[in-house]
């Protein structure tokens, strides 16, 4: 029974086959709430799987100048990453496949630093101007949300005492929501969120009117699929960490409740963070490299530090 438990985890729920169908749902509903936003009709429930099956059957193309290995397997590497990452996140009654001490180091590892270094790979190895351009920008764009992004992880940290993604969501049964307590956390994990998306306003490396679709100009076919699951997935993952942090992550209703309302909660819960999404990408325009940069380290930084500073008086090292 053990084995049936695990196998249902990995490969049914949350495994590959929920992510691989919800994320898709869930770049619909970004997509529908961003049109509507825009006084526009948006599309039908079933185009992001369209997308994705035309874009699996489409010519895999690949660059003759390219290097094989590092631009073939640098879209399944990044896939991986983010999709193994929900292991250790508690959405089944606030219980991870893999919990341990630590594992919020992990998860934040795999969302962020892993992705990153696949596509750095994949578009410096396509030898394409725009691709290069693309992830430079995309590598800069790291060393500026990064370390907000881990300051409010650090803050939930310290003041729930624990590195461990379940023992901090089960520290909030109750409405005891970190989102009260670290609130400026909330926001900077928000926005580095978005940052690790490359959505608008942060879709600089990408930039279609300025540098065509940047480190992905010479991905197509499969390979980009690949690359378009990736960021579906970690959509919801990363969703699915900030609710953990500070959403309570996705305990039932009420005591007793069956096992349905957990997964009804975490649906609603990733769906909530995944309609701010949204919003923030219908309220900005894209900005310049060189403004987030300044942005993060004039802003988001000052503002992190800030947030560690008054965790630490709220679990008593200062004062």
């Amino acid at each position: 029974m053990d084995i049936v438990k695990l196998l249902a985890y990995v490969f049914i729920f949350p495994g590959f086959l929920f992510l691989l169908f919800y994320s898709l749902f869930c770049e619909w509903v970004d997509r529908k709430l961003y049109a509507r936003m825009q006084h526009r009709v948006g599309p039908p429930w079933f185009q992001p799987f369209a997308d994705f099956i035309k874009l699996l059957a489409k010519e895999d193309i690949e660059p003759a100048k390219a290097s094989h290995r590092p631009f073939h397997y640098a879209p399944l590497f990044a896939l991986a990453a983010v999709a193994v990452a929900i292991v250790c996140i508690p959405v089944w009654k606030n219980q991870a496949l893999l919990p341990f001490p630590g594992d919020l180091i992990v998860v934040v590892y795999f969302l962020s630093s892993v992705p990153a270094f696949a596509i750095f790979i994949g578009a410096w190895k396509s030898r394409n101007f725009f691709a290069e351009v693309g992830v430079v920008r995309a590598m800069t764009q790291v060393f500026s949300y990064e370390i907000p992004f881990i300051l409010a992880v650090l803050s939930v940290a310290i003041v729930s005492g624990s590195w461990s993604i379940t023992e901090i969501a089960s520290k909030q049964a109750g409405l005891h929501w970190y989102l009260f307590t670290v609130p400026i956390g909330f926001i900077l994990a928000l926005i580095g969120l978005l940052c690790k998306l490359e959505r608008i306003p942060f879709d600089i490396p990408e930039a279609e009117t300025e540098i065509v679709a940047g480190p992905f100009i010479e991905y197509s076919g499969r390979k980009y699929a690949m690359f378009r699951l990736m960021f579906d997935i970690e959509m919801v993952v990363g969703g699915a960490l900030i609710c953990a942090l500070f959403l309570g992550g996705f305990t039932p209703l009420f005591s007793g409740a069956p096992v349905w309302t957990g997964i009804f909660m975490f649906i609603i819960k990733t769906l909530i963070i995944v309609f701010l999404l949204s919003l923030i990408k219908s309220l900005f325009a894209r900005i310049k490299i060189k403004q987030l940069v300044s942005f993060s380290w004039k802003w988001l930084v000052p503002l992190g530090l800030l947030q560690i500073f008054i965790a630490l008086i709220m679990r008593g090292v200062i004062g």
